[in-house]
């Protein structure tokens, strides 16, 4: 039987955080491991210094289908990177115990590109990543906000599975930025086992 060459999967990282520290590199760490250990082809947005605007359920994009009435960064840059990608990992800081404001902004907006199709989201497979200041800071909430959109949204939530990963990647950083999650093996474990 001959065997048929495979397209590499397409994998978006998206950075919910306002700076660019911890989170950043830890979705550019994802994406590099799925590069290197799967050929993946990836993609990447962060929300540091982007114009993001709230969705203010307004109904435009239902009544027009015609995108986001804002015309901000996730109109120009994210919302053709996200129907393009077969996979996303959206990582988060913690803010009070849940996702950051851009991340959930992120998702929120996302109402758009449904709206337009409902179904262009139905099977893409998504995964979360979340990083605090405390080993219990909230990053478990802050992971199944995020796979609740997808679920939400008909995607495909992956977690790490039992024993280490089990929802998703959680990071303890000591507020030290990178430095801190490297100093972090279990979460870093965490991250290999997605």
């Amino acid at each position: 039987m001959e065997e048929t060459e495979t397209e590499p999967i397409k994998i978006l990282g998206i950075s919910g955080s306002p700076r660019n520290m911890t989170t950043d590199f830890l979705v550019k760490e994802a994406l590099q491991i799925a590069k290197d250990k799967y050929g993946a082809e990836t993609n990447y947005f962060s929300s540091k210094g982007k114009n993001l605007n709230f969705c203010i359920h307004c109904g435009f994009c239902i009544r027009t289908k015609e995108g986001c009435i804002h015309k901000d960064d996730i109109s120009a840059e994210l919302y053709d990177k996200i129907i393009w990608a077969d996979a996303w990992i959206i990582g988060t800081p913690v803010y009070q115990g849940t996702v950051s404001g851009q991340t959930k902004t992120i998702m929120n907006r996302c109402r758009a590109i449904v709206a337009r199709d409902p179904k262009i989201f139905l099977n893409k497979i998504g995964m979360g990543i979340a990083d605090g200041g405390d080993r219990i800071g909230g990053q478990e909430p802050a992971i199944q906000t995020i796979l609740n959109f997808y679920v939400i949204n008909e995607m495909i939530p992956v977690g790490g599975g039992s024993f280490g990963a089990n929802l998703g990647g959680t990071f303890w950083s000591k507020d030290k930025g990178a430095e801190g999650i490297y100093e972090d093996p279990e979460g870093m474990g965490s991250l290999k086992k997605l």
